[in-house]
C-alpha cells in the first residue's frame, strides 16, 4: 500500500467546496471529495481546516492510509511530533513494509526524542531500501547522537560512495572515528577539508583535537587558527574562546618555554572563558612546569574575579 502524493488547483477545489456546501450538509460528498478539500487547505497552509476534513475522510477505507499520512505531516509541520508518529504507525500496522510511513514516523520520533524508537523504525527502512543513503545517514547521526559510535561507522561504511562525496556523511564519519579515539580520523577529517566548501569552523575545531591526540602539534596549532579565521561569530556549541583556550592548552604542553601559550590563555581568559574544570586540570597535568601551573592558577583566579 503506497501513499500518493497530490497536487491540487488550489483555486477550483475551494470553489468546489464552496459549490459543495449544501451536499455536505446532507452528507452526500464522497470521501475522495472530503481528502481533496482537506488538502486544498493544506497546501494553502490552513492546517485547522485541513485537520477537520481529513478527519471526516479518514472514516472511509479509501481514503484512510492517505488522509492518516497528511494528518501526521499536519502534526509535524505544527510540531506536535509525538501526534504525528502515531498517525505514520497508525499505517504501519496495516503495512509494515510503507517505506514512507517508516520514514516518517521515523523522522518524527527523532524530532521527539525517542531515540530508541527510531532506531528501531530505521532498522525496519533499511532491511525493505538498503540502498537508501538518506536513510543509512539519518540512522548513522541517531547512533551516534546516542554514543553508539561502532554501530554508527559501520552503517556509513555500506555506503562507500558517500564517503567519497557527500561532505555531512564524511563529516559525520571523521566525527564517529574520533569520538572512538581512532587514529584514522585524523585522516577522514582532511578528506573532509579537502571536500567542503569551505570548511566550517566546528569542523576545524575537531579536527585540530584529532591532530593533537595523534601528537601533530604543528598541524594542529595551524588548525586551530583556520578555526578561529572561519568563526565570524560564536556559535551554540562554539565560541572564540573556547577555541583560544584550546590552542594556548596545545602550547603550554607542547612547548612549555613559549610564553605564547600564557599569553593565549590570558586572551581566552579575557575572552570569556570560564569553564573552571578545564582550568584546574591543565593546571594539574604533569607536563605543565612548576611555573607555568601557578601562573594557570593566577589567570584563572584573575578571570573569575
Amino acid at each position: 500500500m503506497k501513499i500518493q502524493s497530490l497536487s491540487l488547483p488550489l483555486l477550483a477545489i475551494v470553489l468546489g467546496a464552496l459549490l459543495l456546501g449544501s451536499c455536505l450538509s446532507q452528507g452526500a460528498a464522497r470521501a475522495e471529495e472530503y481528502f481533496a478539500i482537506g488538502m486544498a487547505y493544506f497546501e494553502m497552509g490552513r492546517f485547522t481546516e485541513a485537520e477537520q476534513w481529513l478527519h471526516r475522510a479518514r472514516v472511509a477505507d479509501r481514503t484512510m492510509v492517505a488522509s492518516e499520512y497528511n494528518l501526521g505531516r499536519i502534526a509535524f509541520e505544527t510540531r506536535r511530533y509525538e501526534e504525528a508518529a502515531r498517525h505514520f504507525e497508525r499505517i504501519l500496522v496495516l503495512d509494515r513494509e510503507n517505506v514512507m510511513a517508516l520514514e516518517a514516523a521515523a523522522y518524527s520520533r527523532i524530532m521527539n526524542g525517542d531515540l530508541d524508537q527510531a532506531v528501531s523504525l530505521y532498522t525496519r527502512v533499511l532491511a525493505l531500501v538498503p540502498e537508501s543513503f538518506d536513510n543509512g545517514f539519518n540512522y548513522a547521526l541517531v547512533l551516534y547522537s546516542m554514543d553508539r559510535f561502532l554501530e554508527a561507522q559501520e552503517v556509513l561504511e555500506g555506503f562507500p560512495h558517500a564517503l567519497e562525496e557527500n561532505v555531512p556523511s564524511m563529516l559525520l564519519y571523521a566525527r564517529v572515528l574520533g569520538a572512538q579515539d581512532r587514529v584514522e580520523a585524523v585522516d577522514a577529517y582532511a578528506r573532509w577539508v579537502l571536500a567542503a566548501s569551505p570548511p566550517g569552523p566546528q569542523g576545524l575545531f575537531e579536527y585540530a583535537q584529532a591532530l593533537e591526540a595523534a601528537g601533530l602539534y604543528a598541524r594542529a596549532l595551524e588548525t586551530y587558527d583556520l578555526s578561529l579565521e572561519a568563526l565570524s561569530q560564536d556559535l551554540p556549541a562554539l565560541g572564540r574562546a573556547d577555541v583560544r583556550f584550546h590552542r594556548a592548552r596545545l602550547l603550554i604542553l607542547a612547548d612549555g618555554e613559549n610564553p605564547e601559550g600564557l599569553r593565549e590563555l590570558g586572551a581566552a581568559i579575557s575572552e570569556g572563558f570560564s569553564d573552571t574544570g578545564a582550568l584546574e586540570e591543565l593546571s594539574r597535568d604533569l607536563r605543565v612546569s612548576p611555573l607555568n601551573r601557578e601562573e594557570i592558577r593566577r589567570l584563572s583566579t584573575q578571570g573569575a574575579l
